[in-house]
């Protein structure tokens, strides 16, 4: 990452910012960057930090990289996550450095022992499938054999779907699996019509339906956030790097 100044135009005065590396390779975006312009975390933005410590994550999350992310044709909820793990480790390391303490349960007695992470150490996760040169994946469903072109999905659709989700009227069955589905899927041997998907959404078998949630989780460029620790009874502990409020609370 190279460090450099930004004209903040209407604010007028220079900003200090990093050039960070996108783990997609930007070719999920229209402006296609490999690498963005993202600033420091300032004292201003222990507000927003404060703030997601009482109240949402993903308020916290979009107040943070509307105010870092310095691109004018890059939105925060066009970010696929991998990108914006990737930024919110940039965010953090230049604030309190790349260690990162968490606590774990020991599996043999039940209690917490504490664990650090180098996060200069995350990787990009290999993947076997690329996408072609609009973001799409193409792949084979295995029950019904219809070959299927694969969109990932977005920050900004996920808050759509949770949205959604937190609307539903209550005791109804929230049909976020299929709502995931009708965004992912954009086209069915080759027909893009938006009704014949939802349609054929509607009758997915369940092993095609998990077929493609896994398909894209093991193809989504993304940072590899699995890791591994030693827990004091010897047992090892796989666990997952999360990106909730605890990931700043040094702040706290």
């Amino acid at each position: 990452m190279d460090q450099n100044i930004i004209d903040a135009g209407t604010q007028g005065f220079n900003l200090p910012h990093d050039i960070v590396s996108l783990p997609t390779g930007g070719i999920f975006y229209k402006s296609k960057k490999k690498s963005i312009k993202v600033g420091y975390l300032t004292a201003n933005d222990e507000n927003f930090l404060l703030s997601g410590a009482q109240g949402n994550k993903d308020n916290m999350i979009v107040s943070l990289l509307r105010n870092k992310i310095y691109e004018h044709d890059l939105r925060p909820e066009e970010l696929l996550d991998g990108d914006i793990e990737a930024i919110l480790i940039y965010l953090r390391n230049t604030s309190f450095g790349p260690e990162y303490t968490l606590n774990l349960t020991d599996p043999s007695t039940g209690k917490l022992f504490e664990t650090t992470v180098i996060l200069d150490e995350l990787d990009i996760k290999k993947t076997q499938h690329k996408p072609d040169e609009n973001g799409l994946f193409t792949t084979k469903l295995p029950k019904t054999g219809i070959t299927v072109k694969l969109k990932p999905l977005n920050y900004g659709d996920n808050l759509e779907i949770d949205k959604l989700s937190d609307s539903y009227p209550t005791g109804r069955v929230v049909p976020k699996i299929t709502w995931r589905l009708s965004k992912q899927i954009v086209e069915i041997d080759g027909n893009t019509n938006q009704g014949d998907i939802s349609m054929f959404v509607d009758t997915l078998p369940i092993m095609d339906s998990k077929f493609i949630r896994n398909f894209m989780r093991d193809n989504q460029p993304s940072l590899d956030l699995t890791r591994t620790a030693i827990a004091p009874s010897g047992e090892l502990v796989s666990f997952e790097i999360a990106f909730g409020v605890e990931f700043f609370r040094p702040f706290f």
